[in-house]
């Protein structure tokens, strides 16, 4: 017994070194480990130190907003990001589009057994990259373990908290016929960059992922516009046309977009077509689309253009009154299209 000991101890010292073992999950010295080692010397702060089950994050004012979502992008890195500068950014944005402060960010990792821990070392870096970039800290979290093959690689799911000015209300049923809409750059991106990591991982590409924290963009846009900006959302799965689509059926308008001041780059543009895929539809992860009462949409678009996030930002359509709620294309050769949600995913686990 004591001889078998001694040739395992060795293996298994070396494997807890570069590999996620199903003991890292089981709440024990080798949890503890992984946490020292691995996610707090990335993420640490004042509030997270503490090691609670819940954090005080002190008196606030406003109203709260409170969101959660969870992160299975595959693969777990891409050109321009990896899921968890993903995780991050989509959350704090799903945040900012409703007009909150991003405050604090709960972070559950699900790491499969055999998952490299310099991987682990990779995502966690660019959770605190991230997260120092939208000043949002991460407050609380979760770490489990599955056995190998019954995930694949590395799950995140986090849960992000904020607070409204009292008097700011974005949403649907703000929006009126006239209210102009803007994006702040070009779309596809995003989707593109994963799916040809994933399907074509051999073909080079200029395209990268877009994925950004938009908090300090629409702060910038909102202290332009005021009570002016109506509505404000990110395109991501389903992409503009998605969003577009929706924003009429629950306003009961009519959504104009003109394709000729909606900026798709031309790599993008190339790896669409040869995908067969519309760039209306592909998701995104560094887009706000806007909409602003005309009376303050010149000066909504210059506090973006100003912002480097908003650079190439551009009114993309206007609201008319129409009964049908529905979403139209002008064209650039003259025509018109209804555009429509797409039917189902064009790539499932986008993000």
């Amino acid at each position: 017994m004591t001889q078998a000991n001694s040739i395992a101890a060795p293996a298994y010292s070396a494997l807890k070194r570069d590999r996620v073992l199903l003991a890292h999950g089981g709440g024990g010295q080798l949890t503890d480990e992984l946490l020292a080692d691995h996610v707090f010397p990335h993420i640490s702060n004042r509030i997270l130190d503490d090691l609670l089950d819940a954090s005080d994050l002190g008196r606030q004012s406003g109203r709260l907003a409170f969101t959660i979502d969870s992160f299975v992008v595959q693969p777990w890195q891409f050109p321009g990001g990896d899921v968890g500068r993903l995780a991050i950014a989509g959350t704090v944005n799903d945040l900012a589009v409703t007009g909150a402060k991003p405050l604090a960010i709960a972070l559950g990792v699900i790491l499969a057994e055999g998952f490299p821990l310099a991987n682990l070392d990779t995502v966690m870096n660019s959770v605190a990259a991230t997260a120092k970039e939208a000043n949002v800290r991460i407050a609380t979290g979760d770490t489990k373990v599955v056995g190998h093959g019954h995930a694949d690689g590395i799950y995140l799911i986090t849960a992000g908290v904020g607070t409204i000015p009292t008097k700011r209300r974005l949403n649907p049923n703000r929006v009126r016929p006239g209210d102009k809409l803007i994006l702040n750059g070009p779309i596809g991106e995003h989707g593109l960059a994963v799916m040809l990591a994933r399907e074509m991982p051999d073909v080079r590409s200029v395209v990268t992922s877009d994925v950004a924290p938009l908090n300090s963009l629409t702060e910038a846009l909102l202290a332009a516009g005021g009570n002016n900006v109506t509505f404000m959302r990110d395109p991501t799965r389903g992409g503009l046309s998605g969003l577009c689509a929706d924003l009429a059926q629950r306003a009961n308008l009519r959504v104009v977009l003109e394709e000729s001041q909606i900026l798709v780059h031309p790599a993008a543009r190339h790896a669409a077509d040869m995908l067969g895929l519309d760039p209306l539809d592909i998701a995104n992860e560094g887009k706000v689309f806007v909409a602003v009462k005309p009376r303050a949409a010149e000066k909504v678009l210059r506090a973006m253009k100003s912002h480097p996030l908003g650079k190439d930002a551009a009114i993309v359509g206007h609201v008319e009154a129409a009964s049908e709620g529905f979403c139209e294309l002008h064209t650039q050769i003259g025509g018109r299209r209804i555009v429509q949600k797409p039917y189902g995913e064009q790539l499932p686990r986008i993000c």
